[in-house]
């Protein structure tokens, strides 16, 4: 009795569990509903963009049943559920003859899936294990008693998955054989109904192909579906070239704007140029294989019509999965290396600052959280005093920390944030200084965005993928006109650039041209803008895993690419830039003071952690204290501890390390005689 009563409980659990493992079916196959939700997308010249291939919902490629052809409908019955049109959603003989087999074997050798139960599994992805297939089977049965095998046959053709995230016959027909479903050949139709087992490995594997279409074909013979004595010939080439992609993240994109900014619109007229996005992509796609070397494995170009700010290009590619549609790589936010540098001086120069304002390009520690940040150039060279345009034009990485810190973090944020760098969502001092330098991720679309109000006289407009005179978001000026042309004429010259980038190059272009490259740490990621007065092409190379590159640079990695484009399109507007007047008696301003008026303690900071370094002798390690004083020190008393450890006439003394935590200040005299004491810092060594 006891036995029973196990089983009947065990029986209701399997029953509940049964039933609140499933999950809802829909009210139609149709998709109708979610289609209209996708508007369609026209080039600038009117002509509908290729559907983009995402993996989602085949929705604009479907075909209806009884215009796909009898013989390939046969064909994947025969394939994928040879009773299909006799049971009621489970085949449970194939299930028990799988059954069989499967144990037999040892292994999972056979499966027995319907198709019934391949829409329920198309339409509620589970987890492949026993449960599952055990609730899919339930859900087939409700599924078939609420369609008709007819309605559940063309949902299934149309949304069934092949590789390169196509979805249904039509769509796979193109992909594979570059023909509509109607022009199909017999033999391809039966290559279409095997592929959908295995399409990655049947692609790369023709006569494993070859073998299971005879097979089929074998099998419908057998059946009376097949003309008897047809031959199966040899398929060499069965499987043709893969279609280049055309446009797909800018349309996936262009719809999102389109619901965003105009909902309900069932039709985007976008501001892409077809030429000039065939171009884009394939100066991209061929840019990442020479770079593949390098280890350079995705990019995205972004080209924009500085009239009206539209985009005329959006491309993104990837070498290491060419004929997939993945991240889009326009939108997806990484760290910008130099490239912020003409938006901070473009501040700074409104501030006050001139293109010949000087500043020290000299050693340069700041705090970063509890240790000390030595700053650097790409070259590892300090230039002494430069100009703005040197500093600039050269990329220097000190000289622009000295202009954020003349700026102030929360401003410079402040200015990128209403440029439209909406990726950089953290407080300013999660940045610190590193914010000159790239330490905050933005994607390319921002940064392109960004760069237009640079371009146009500091006006700024939010980019458009709309090519028609609906509502378009007003321009803002953001930066100031002179500041604005200033930046472009540093970019645009080319000896302000000579210390780090040499005469010549592929920076030096046919017709005046502002130009900014980028580079990331480690060389993960090669950025480069550049613009005229009419067109904007910004470009990113790198890998979106942040797998390091081996070297690329932004000035060796897409300037060539952003070269190339630039070349190609009218130059039928100047570029909006100042006249320098960088001679040697111009009127420049002394360097850049950023020292305080009282003396205080540059180096070590309140609050350091210093760890000594075991493969250097403990006698031969010291801490370089620093004072920093916009004047210069007659005599400097350095008191550690409340005692004094040494008298000096300049500003700085090496002190050697002694472990435990201290207290440092110093006495200070100026020429007025005057000794001052500095504020005390705190500091701990280990």
């Amino acid at each position: 009795m006891k036995i029973v009563r196990a089983i009947a409980l065990a029986g209701a659990l399997l029953v509940l569990a049964t039933l609140a493992s499933q999950r809802a079916l829909p009210d139609t196959l149709r998709l109708d509903t979610v289609a209209a939700q996708q508007p369609e997308v026209l080039d600038r010249d009117g002509r509908a963009l290729q559907v983009s291939y995402d993996g989602g919902w085949n929705l604009h490629d479907r075909v209806p049943l009884e215009r796909i052809p009898a013989r390939l409908r046969t064909a994947f019955v025969e394939a994928e559920d040879h009773r299909y049109w006799r049971h009621r959603g489970v085949d449970w003989r194939a299930r028990v003859a799988a059954l069989w087999t499967d144990l037999r074997a040892g292994h999972a050798v056979r499966g027995a899936s319907t198709i019934s139960e391949q829409v329920v599994r198309i339409l509620h992805p589970r987890p492949r294990t026993v449960w599952s297939r055990w609730v899919e089977g339930f859900e087939a049965m409700r599924l078939e008693a609420r369609f008709s095998k007819a309605d559940i046959l063309e949902f299934y053709l149309n949304q069934v998955p092949y590789g390169a995230n196509r979805r249904g016959v039509g769509p796979a027909a193109q992909y594979y054989f570059g023909r509509s479903l109607d022009t199909l050949s017999a033999q391809e139709m039966l290559a279409l109904a095997v592929m959908v087992r295995a399409p990655s490995r049947f692609a790369r594997e023709p006569l494993a192909l070859q073998q299971r279409v005879r097979r089929l074909a074998s099998a419908m013979q057998a059946r009376g579906e097949w003309p008897a004595g047809a031959i199966i010939t040899n398929l060499p080439d069965f499987v043709r070239p893969v279609p280049e992609l055309h446009a797909a993240h800018f349309r996936a994109f262009a719809a999102r704007e389109a619901a965003r900014l105009r909902p309900g619109t069932t039709r985007v007229h976008s501001s892409l140029d077809v030429a000039l996005q065939a171009a884009a992509e394939d100066f991209l796609r061929e840019r990442l294989r020479d770079l593949a070397r390098d280890g350079a494995g995705q990019g995205a170009v972004l080209v924009v019509d500085l009239d009206g700010n539209r985009i005329r290009a959006y491309a993104s590619a990837d070498r290491v999965h060419p004929h997939a549609v993945g991240i889009d790589a326009v939108q997806t936010p990484r760290q910008p290396g130099s490239t912020l540098k003409p938006l901070l001086y473009a501040q700074a120069l409104e501030r006050g600052w001139r293109a010949d304002t000087t500043i020290d390009d000299a050693e340069l520690r700041e705090r970063i959280n509890g240790g000390l940040h030595e700053y650097r150039n790409y070259s590892r060279t300090h230039y002494g005093t430069v100009t703005v345009a040197e500093a600039l034009g050269n990329s220097l990485n000190i000289p622009a920390v000295k202009a954020l810190q003349f700026v102030g973090q929360q401003a410079f944020l402040t200015r990128l944030q209403a440029l439209g760098v909406h990726s950089l969502v953290e407080p300013a001092d999660y940045y610190g200084d590193g914010l000159a330098l790239g330490n905050g991720a933005l994607s390319l679309y921002e940064l392109v965005q960004a760069y237009t109000a640079l371009a146009r006289d500091g006006v700024w407009q939010p980019l458009t993928v709309f090519d028609d005179t609906g509502p378009q978001a007003p321009p803002q000026p953001l930066i100031a006109r002179d500041a604005a042309r200033t930046i472009s004429a540093i970019l645009s010259d080319a000896s302000s650039r000579l210390l780090e980038f040499g005469e010549g190059g592929v920076l030096r272009f046919p017709v005046r041209t502002a130009v900014k490259t980028g580079t990331s740490s480690d060389y993960r990621d090669a950025w480069t803008v550049a613009y005229n007065g009419r067109w904007l092409v910004g470009v990113w190379i790198g890998n979106l895993s942040g797998v390091a590159t081996e070297g690329v640079t932004g000035a060796r990695g897409p300037a060539l690419l952003t070269r190339s484009l630039l070349a190609g399109l009218p130059p039928d507007t100047p570029l909006r830039a100042a006249t320098l007047n960088l001679a040697a008696d111009a009127d420049a301003s002394k360097p850049v003071e950023t020292l305080p008026d009282t003396p205080r303690i540059g180096q070590p900071f309140d609050g350091l952690l210093l760890a000594r370094d075991p493969r250097i002798p403990d006698a031969l390690e010291a801490l370089r204290f620093e004072l920093a004083w916009r004047e210069t020190p007659v005599a400097v008393r350095w008191q550690v501890d409340g005692a004094t450890v040494a008298e000096t006439s300049d500003a700085q003394y090496d002190w050697p390390l002694v472990v435990g935590a201290h207290r440092l200040q110093a006495a200070v005299r100026g020429a007025d005689g005057v000794e001052k004491l500095t504020p005390a810092v705190h500091f701990t060594v280990r």
